[in-house]
């Protein structure tokens, strides 16, 4: 077996660039990448990537033992888990890599952290390692400049130069390699009267100590002398991902590491839709919210209302849960990546409630996009349907997009975080189910396989899918990181 290349993981999330590389090689038994730092500073994200820790620890040293199952169905208790020799070998090994860490902050011990691991590994100046992560630059975002425009705060946000840390990291340790992933809205972005992303290009190319760094695109074949800010944008519904999901992804290779850096290009395929993704889900329905009852009799008489005279198919009559059975499951590698044989169920598929008038406009934007291929625009809503807010009539995208169907013949739109207040733009492509997406099914249209459990709240988990790199393009970079290094 060779030896993993040591991977250090910052601003990590639930952990979806993280399982990209470490499942790398994985499935054969010999893991091309190794873990052996991931610095996080939110709590439900923590635990799950500890979880996650804990499974892989588990299925690299004699095999995932059936209590894990049984703990993400619901039916084993977290202490019950921990109880077992094996689990609990594996979750000290987990707690010793996993650091819940404010990156910059006063209290920030990440330094320290890092050179332990790498020590610890072996690593010196010339050893082959890879820095990964992406700082949370939301302040970039589109969606989050469009409401911050007027906020005065906006230009001091700390999230706005967290970057700095992650290139203050990379001057302190020079990492060989190093992938950092980021929001589109980097290009457009301004601070202090220049273009953020010129800036942050300069800053990684010559990051201190008199370190220099090539950086290179994934899917744009030039030197990196002639690359454009837009070469480094990676749509991620061209490599098998359910999703239009647009992110930077910048490759540092540092100069003089390697006699002639040749990193290569992901390799498109064809695209993998929302039906493809949800595929072998079982069928369920909303709920309704400030309702005294909730009960099937009630859902139908909103559903009737919300429906054309057509004769209507049977309805959905569970709501989910911790754990259903598994219908079927999508074909071709999408499937191979996110199936587990030992794992017969769909977990994390519940249904949020909703308000009746919510779920009339649930049923008639599914339906119009059923039949149109194509989710409607508020303003092809019939009147009764418009919601009575004061930016309804505004032809401005955001407010026309209010209600957003994820379309079953194409890849989903962009799973955000946002997922987690309303599910308006997640709506589910079924009109007859009258809902938004569960966390499963966001978690499918990242990618993330389905025996991986995000631990928290609902609204927590949620949040956690839509923060993170989906795992099978990160997966793909892995490959192109390997090849690298070989």
């Amino acid at each position: 077996m060779k030896k993993p290349i040591p991977v250090i993981d910052l601003f990590a999330g639930p952990g979806g660039l993280n399982e990209g590389f470490s499942r790398l090689g994985e499935d054969e038994g010999d893991p091309d990448f190794d873990t052996i730092g991931s610095f996080e500073m939110e709590s439900s994200a923590i635990k799950t990537l500890t979880l996650r820790a804990v499974y892989r620890q588990l299925l690299r040293n004699g095999g995932v033992p059936p209590s894990y199952y049984d703990h993400i169905r619901g039916d084993l208790a977290w202490e019950s888990f921990v109880a077992d020799e094996r689990v609990a070998e594996a979750l000290e090994v987990a707690s010793d890599h996993i650091h819940q860490v404010e990156l910059g902050s006063e209290d920030d011990d990440s330094d320290d952290l890092i050179r332990g691991a790498l020590d610890s590994s072996g690593v010196t100046l010339e050893s082959p390692w890879v820095l990964i992560g992406g700082p949370p630059c939301q302040a970039y975002s589109l969606a989050g400049r469009s409401r911050r425009v007027n906020d005065d705060s906006f230009a001091s946000d700390k999230k706005h130069f967290l970057y700095r840390e992650y290139l203050r990291i990379i001057s302190t340790f020079a990492p060989p390699v190093f992938v950092m992933e980021n929001v589109k809205g980097l290009l457009s972005s301004q601070s202090e009267g220049s273009g953020t992303f010129d800036r942050i290009m300069r800053d990684l190319c010559e990051p201190g100590d008199g370190l220099k760094y090539e950086v290179h695109s994934l899917v744009i074949d030039k030197r990196p002398s002639q690359l454009k800010p837009s070469d480094f944008v990676i749509r991620a519904e061209q490599y098998g991902v359910p999703q239009r999901r647009h992110r930077i992804i910048l490759v540092g290779v540092r100069e003089g590491f390697f006699d002639q850096a040749q990193v290569g290009k992901l390799t498109p395929s064809n695209p993998v839709t929302v039906a493809d993704a949800l595929l072998g889900m079982p069928e369920i329905r909303s709920g309704i919210s400030r309702s005294k009852t909730d009960d099937q009799a009630e859902w139908e008489a909103v559903r009737t209302l919300a429906s054309s005279p057509a004769q209507l198919p049977p309805a959905p009559t569970s709501r989910g849960g911790k754990s259903l059975r598994r219908q079927s499951v999508p074909a071709g590698l999408f499937g191979e990546w996110t199936m587990d044989d030992d794992l017969k169920e769909v977990i994390q598929h519940e249904s949020r409630d909703h308000m009746v008038e919510d779920l009339k406009r649930y049923w008639f934007a599914a339906d119009k996009a059923r039949r149109d291929g194509v989710s409607p625009k508020l303003a092809q809503f019939p009147p009764h349907l418009q919601p009575k807010h004061k930016n309804a009539d505004n032809e401005a995208r955001p407010f026309q997009d209010r209600f957003r169907v994820q379309v079953a013949n194409d890849p989903g739109t962009t799973v955000v975080s946002h997922i987690s207040k309303d599910g308006h733009y997640y709506i589910h492509p079924d009109p007859n189910q009258m809902r938004s997406l569960t966390v499963r099914e966001a978690a499918r249209l990242q990618s993330f396989p389905d025996n991986y459990f995000f631990v928290g709240s609902r609204t927590q988990q949620y949040h956690q899918v839509g923060n993170a790199v989906p795992p099978l393009l990160a997966n793909q970079i892995a490959k192109v990181i390997r090849e690298l290094f070989h």
